[in-house]
């Protein structure tokens, strides 16, 4: 085994024992830059978190593509999110925005001439959060003429109280986390019916990742018991699945996650390499408008 790079915000320097394939994504992290302004205090900040950082990772799994979701600690303002698109290669590199009801046109316009296809709600706790559910349905009206999707970081219970509207809203939408339904109820919980409704029409995809967030075990446990979560997606649509590692990881304090192991832990949730390759390649060149060229990809 070959050793890895000191990454930040990670534990251990070992590379993953599964390769990454060419093109692969990381469809889920987030930049933090003291050079822009943050609406949070200042401990919603995260040190040590910006895209050159984020490089070291990148080049510890082999990802070659990414996704920069825009965390809340830089509210509404989404320049931190553009600037590490811009870094990390506007080719290779999409954004997930965070937009307050009152943004204009041509706001839209030049976030995504910058490289956002997404907006995100992350309303699982009210902390620091920039938007609100009374936004969420007038936004994706505003969006969905640019072939934006919404991002929901909602908790399952909040999920199951706005079912109607999740149903009604025109964009794609795509839930983190594994759709952040508890353990040990799984499956069992009701809005895993809800979120598979939506999948099964097309509507919604499933971020594989962030698995500390919902298992009872934890890293001590392989984070087993999250297994049957994230295979019950793949059995329902595996072409609408996309994988993220969530670094910075910042729920995770003091001590971090290693993210060898997280990507690892996609083979277990995805044994089937053809399966996982649709997975970090083909599911996020979809759903994100990567490129169809690789040739200013070759290096990771």
């Amino acid at each position: 085994m070959h050793a890895g790079s000191i990454v930040p915000n990670s534990a251990g320097t070992r590379r993953p024992r599964t390769s990454a394939p060419a093109l692969a994504c990381d469809a889920h992290m987030h930049v933090y830059d003291g050079r822009f302004a943050a609406v949070a205090v200042p401990r919603a900040m995260v040190d040590d978190a910006t895209a050159d950082d984020y490089r070291l990772l990148r080049a510890r799994t082999g990802t070659q593509r990414t996704v920069v979701v825009q965390p809340r600690a830089h509210g509404t303002d989404n320049a931190t999110t553009l600037a590490a698109i811009r870094a990390l290669g506007p080719d290779r590199t999409r954004g997930v925005a965070v937009l307050a009801p009152e943004a204009t046109d041509a706001e839209l316009e030049r976030l995504h001439a910058g490289g956002i296809r997404g907006i995100r709600f992350s309303l699982h706790t009210a902390t620091h959060a920039a938007t609100r559910f009374d936004a969420v349905e007038t936004l994706a009206h505003r969006v969905v003429g640019l072939g934006w999707h919404l991002q929901l970081h909602w908790t399952a219970e909040q999920v199951v109280a706005h079912a109607d509207l999740l149903r009604r809203l025109p964009c794609t939408l795509v839930f983190d986390h594994l759709g952040r339904l508890p353990l040990p109820a799984g499956t069992a919980h009701p809005a895993f019916a809800v979120l598979r409704g939506l999948c099964a029409g097309g509507r919604a995809w499933i971020k594989l990742s962030g698995a500390y967030l919902d298992s009872t075990v934890g890293a001590a446990g392989g984070y087993r018991d999250t297994d049957a979560v994230a295979q019950a997606w793949l059995a329902e649509r595996p072409d609408r699945l996309v994988w993220g590692s969530d670094w910075p990881h910042p729920t995770e304090a003091p001590a971090k996650p290693d993210d060898a192991d997280l990507f690892d832990l996609l083979a277990r949730w995805v044994p089937d390499e053809a399966a996982r390759h649709r997975v970090l390649v083909a599911n996020p060149a979809a759903l994100y408008d990567f490129p169809t060229t690789d040739s200013d990809e070759t290096t990771p």
